[in-house]
Parts: structure tokens; C-alpha cells; sequence
């Protein structure tokens, strides 16, 4: 619920709001020390509002006179001695001579377009529009002066009351509400009187609408509880209620029993769910489709229903994105045998090499030129070998097996040699690393193998005929399988009418602009990627406040134990460019 914290110590006459989760915790004082406050101070409805952040906490007590000093608190641990509780009964006697409530709460017949603000109410009837969706049709007996977004439902699934006559008065407001809300929406019975807090009013235009002819008003109670947005049923007993009921009994002769035909239905607008939220094409998305696609935007609702195959436009928010550790977001892919994997860690390649390095003796093979070094760790010997072919080459031009060196050791050494590769000893013979380890070292760049598709061991390499020694040329040399770089995303998108789980992997460095395995050895890019995600999903924010953005979806299937399973993927979709 919303809670007002006042300091009585300030010079500002200025009452704060804070915004608390919505509970039945009656009435509150809350008390804090002037001197930290971990929060930041925001202008709304005429009062400034803080907005709570990392390290803030709070401790509340009742603020009823003599009522027993119980204390609610958001942390694990506090303290409050003797001096705490004697405050906050100076609190609740102060507490008892001001105004401190502040009335909020707007009629229905004063609601503008794109207010937000408390609505009381009597809930009418209800109805499920979708998973992430519910309709609550509710009246205050005041008549709106904007026509009203009527969201037209089949009887069969109205829980309620038929509310066609006050719907053709303007006397019905429907309230879409989403996402944590809605379990407090699914308990609630019609009948039931209600308060919206930080109910959002939007113009919205209707499906075959003409230029000439108004907007509808429509009201939606978005997810989060930014502004103390929320939703509460309230006892019929409640004071606030008097003026309420006494409105609503002038209606009393309405007649709720008036015969559905088709004559009557075309009387009202029908706005389908899959047209609800008409915002999302205000202003530009932060996307742009790169695809030759000529096909119509449809919403997520739409694709739900759609038969796989099919490539579509939809414009829609991230509601939210795994893995939060955009470093776990790089994966290795094999082109060959479509294994995906995460990048080992590197405590785990740096346990291969500690082990590769004990009681290491040098390998001799013909066709290496062969330089060797005890290290300052007994029993350690560091071993370099070339090709003969290559001996007296420029050290760019060469390919320069390592032997025996720790993973922080051969990494300093990349810095300067282009090609690594990491081998040991085995009967006297090179054979590679356990490819869990990066088959080369590249500067920065570290290549890895698929185990399933490399070949066992390399006998007798050919190092003639190659001219410039990249990674694939490492690879093909050493029988090694490469593995791809490739970044893999999952977002839920919100476009209102429905949620979406997609994909994003296969046109994720066009998405980005930025190269899988550049990002694997950069951390400039990796933190590039970091701040295009921030803007997508910025920390802390609510769905509304994140941008639209504009897709190319690919809904197909995939075996799944035996079953066919729908999935989503975006492609041909880049960030725009700054």
C-alpha cells in the first residue's frame, strides 16, 4: 500500500510519499535517519516521491496512539532500544494532530487522458482475456465525459453481471490488468468493491475506426509496483465506502436484464484483446527489421495462434532476459555435430594445464626444432617446439607448440605470438591437451574443439603449403573440430495481448554488431553489449518505461521427447545504431 513518510524534523512543509508493496498493514508511521538515505527524490502528483535503492530498508510501526510498538520491517536484522520506542510514540502524538492523508482518489467522471491515479470502485464483472491478461469491468456510479474502450466478451466466459445498459450510459470503465497483479485480480468476486492505485488512462483507437471520429478511453494496471501501483479489495464495512454506496444506489433501476442481440452489440465498440494498447506505436523502436519480409505487424497473441512454419513483424518490450550474466550469454557451438556448450571457466582450464605440467619430460618428435627450460618449480620443465619448416621464420609466421606452462603463463605469452598451441607428453610422443582446454592461443582469442568430432590424436602434421596460419588452418593441421563462438539469449517479450519466449542465436552478432568471438578476448565489447541490454531493459525499471522494440520472429518446431514443440527466434533484427 502506499505509505506517507513524514519528518517531522524538516524544514519542507512538503509531505513524502513512499512506495511500499501493497499489503493490509493498517496504518503506518514510518521512521528513518535524516542522515542516510539510500533513495532518490522524484516530483509526482505535486509532492516529491522517493524511490527506494540499493541499501535502503525500512522499519514501521502502527501510528494508532497506545497501540502496542510492534515492528515491520523490510531486513533480515535491525535493532531498537528503549530511545527507538520512545520516539515513535513522540511520532504518533505528533502523528495525530496533522493531515497527513492525502486524497488521491478520482471519480470516474474526472479522469483525463493519460492520468495516472486511485480509482474506488465496485467490480461488476470479470473475464480472462489470456494468460497474462484480465479484464475487471467496474463502475463508481459517475459517468465518464470521454467515451469509454468497451472490450467486448463472450457471455459464456463473463464471470458476473451483464452490464450492457450501463456500458450504452458510460457509466463502465474496463480495467485491463497484467502480470503480478493478477493473482490478486483471479481472487476477487463481483460484487466486490475495489481501489486502484496508480491506475494508468490511455486514448485508444478501435479496430475499422475512422480519422474523424474520437478516441476511446482505456485503463490498464501495469505490472510492477512503481508509485505504489497495486490493487486491493476493500471490506464492505469501510468508511471510505459511505459516499461510494450512495451513488451507486441511484442506479439501482437499471435494467441489467436487457435482451444481447445483434443490434445491441453493434451498439458498443469491440476492441478484441489483440488490439489493447495502442502506446506501442508512439514514438520509434530501438530496432529495425533487416529482412525483405512484406508482411503486415501482428501481435504475439496473433503468432501464438499461428501455424509453424512462418517468419512475422511484431513490435513488442522485453519483459525480461536469461542469463543475467551476459558472460554466460557466449557459448561454443559445433557446426558440425550442433553440440552447445558453455565456455569453460577458467579455474577449470586451469586445473587441465597444473595437471598437464607435473613431472612433464619433453616429447622429442623429428620434425620439431625443440628448446626446453627447467622452471623455477621442481620437477617442471617448459618446453617450445617448432617445425623444422618453419625455423627462422618470424615468430607471426610460426606455429609454436607450448609444453608444460601453466594457463596464466601461456596466456602472458599470447600476447606476443599470434599462434600457441598447448600440448603434452605422451610415451615421448606430442599429442594434444584434453580439449576441455583451447586447442590455440591467439593474442586474446582462445580456440576451442568439439571432443566428439576431433580426431583422437595427430601424427606426423604437414606444415608445407599454408601461408597464413589462422585458426582454421590450426585446426585442419591438428584434426581438430573448432568449435564457434556464438552469443545465445532468451527474452520474453510483452507486446500486452500476450508473452513470447524467443531465441536469440543465430543473427545475434548482427543484433549487436559485434563479432562472438571478438567479444570473447574484448572486454570493451563485452561491456558494449552490457549497455545495450541496460537500454533494453533498464535496471530497475517497470515494463511501460522500456522501449518498443520491432521484430522479425521465426515460429517452427523441434522434436521434443517424441512431441512437436513450437519455438520462437529473432532474426534479421539489429539494435539501431546511435
Amino acid at each position: 500500500m502506499p505509505v506517507e513518510k513524514v519528518n517531522n524534523s524538516s524544514d519542507l512543509d512538503t509531505k513524502v510519499p513512499s512506495c511500499l508493496q501493497l499489503t493490509s498493514i493498517g496504518q503506518l508511521t514510518l521512521t528513518s535517519d535524516p542522515s542516510h538515505r539510500c533513495v532518490k527524490a522524484e516530483a509526482f502528483r505535486d509532492s516529491i516521491t522517493l524511490i527506494n535503492t540499493f541499501g535502503w530498508s525500512t522499519v514501521t510501526f502502527n501510528g494508532i496512539i497506545d497501540s502496542p510498538i510492534v515492528p515491520r520491517t523490510s531486513s533480515k536484522s535491525f535493532f531498537y532500544g528503549e530511545a527507538d520506542k520512545r520516539r515513535v510514540q513522540e511520532l504518533r502524538q505528533w502523528a495525530a494532530n496533522q493531515s497527513l492523508c492525502s486524497d488521491l482518489n478520482t471519480s470516474l467522471s474526472s479522469v483525463q487522458p493519460h492520468m495516472y491515479f486511485d480509482f474506488t470502485c465496485q467490480l461488476l464483472a470479470k473475464a480472462v482475456m489470456h494468460s497474462g491478461c484480465i479484464l475487471l469491468k467496474v463502475w463508481d456510479g459517475t459517468r465518464c465525459q470521454l467515451p469509454l474502450l468497451q472490450v467486448a466478451v463472450p457471455p459464456d466466459e463473463l464471470e458476473g453481471e451483464c452490464t450492457l445498459a450501463k456500458d450504452k450510459m458510460n457509466l463502465t470503465a474496463n480495467v485491463l490488468v497484467y502480470d503480478n497483479h493478477l493473482e490478486v485480480a483471479r481472487d476477487l468476486k463481483p460484487g466486490a468493491f475495489l481501489r486502484f492505485y496508480n491506475l494508468r488512462a490511455l486514448l485508444q483507437k478501435v479496430p475499422g475506426q475512422l480519422p474523424d471520429q474520437p478516441e476511446h478511453l482505456g485503463f490498464h494496471l501495469h505490472g510492477g509496483t512503481v508509485y505504489g501501483r497495486g490493487l486491493r479489495s476493500l471490506p464492505a464495512e469501510t468508511p471510505d465506502l459511505l459516499s461510494l454506496k450512495s451513488v451507486l444506489e441511484k442506479h439501482v433501476d437499471l435494467d441489467e436484464h436487457e435482451e444481447v442481440n445483434d443490434g445491441t452489440l453493434l451498439e458498443i465498440w469491440y476492441t478484441p484483446p489483440e488490439s489493447i494498447g495502442a502506446e506501442e506505436n508512439a514514438g520509434p523502436a530501438y530496432t529495425v527489421q533487416t529482412c525483405e519480409h512484406n508482411t503486415q505487424r501482428i501481435t504475439l497473441a496473433q503468432v501464438k495462434r499461428s501455424t509453424p512454419p512462418l517468419s512475422c513483424h511484431v513490435r513488442a518490450r522485453v519483459k525480461k532476459y536469461l542469463p543475467q550474466q551476459l558472460y554466460q550469454c557466449l557459448k561454443l557451438f559445433c557446426s558440425k555435430c550442433k553440440t552447445m556448450k558453455d565456455v569453460p571457466d577458467d579455474s577449470a582450464v586451469a586445473n587441465i594445464f597444473l595437471e598437464s605440467a607435473r613431472d612433464n619430460q619433453p616429447c622429442d618428435e623429428q620434425w620439431a626444432a625443440t628448446s626446453s627450460a627447467n622452471s623455477r618449480e621442481p620437477g617442471r620443465t617448459i618446453s617450445m617446439h617448432v617445425s623444422k619448416d618453419m625455423v627462422g621464420k618470424s615468430s607471426h609466421m610460426q606455429l609454436i607448440f607450448i609444453e608444460g606452462m601453466t594457463l596464466d603463463e601461456i596466456s602472458v605469452l599470447s600476447r606476443d605470438h599470434k599462434n600457441l598451441v598447448p600440448v603434452r607428453s605422451e610415451n615421448s610422443k606430442m599429442t594434444r591437451m584434453d580439449l576441455t582446454a583451447p586447442f590455440l592461443f591467439s593474442g586474446k582469442k582462445r580456440y576451442y574443439g568439439c571432443k566428439q568430432c576431433s580426431r583422437n590424436t595427430f601424427e606426423n602434421p604437414v606444415f608445407t603449403g599454408v601461408e597464413t596460419w589462422d585458426e582454421q588452418a590450426v585446426a585442419a593441421v591438428l584434426g581438430v573440430q573448432m568449435m564457434q563462438y556464438r552469443f545465445l539469449i532468451q527474452f520474453e517479450l510483452d507486446d500486452v495481448t500476450d508473452t513470447i519466449e524467443a531465441l536469440l542465436w543465430e543473427d545475434a552478432e548482427r543484433f549487436f554488431h559485434i563479432s562472438a568471438v571478438d567479444a570473447s578476448g574484448c572486454q570493451d565489447l563485452q561491456d558494449r553489449i552490457q549497455t545495450i541490454m541496460d537500454t533494453i531493459q533498464p535496471p530497475e525499471s517497470s515494463l511501460e518505461e522500456r522501449p518498443w522494440m520491432d521484430f522479425c520472429l521465426s515460429v517452427y518446431t523441434v522434436k521434443d521427447n517424441d512431441r512437436n514443440k513450437v519455438c520462437y527466434q529473432i532474426t534479421n533484427t539489429e539494435i539501431v545504431k546511435q
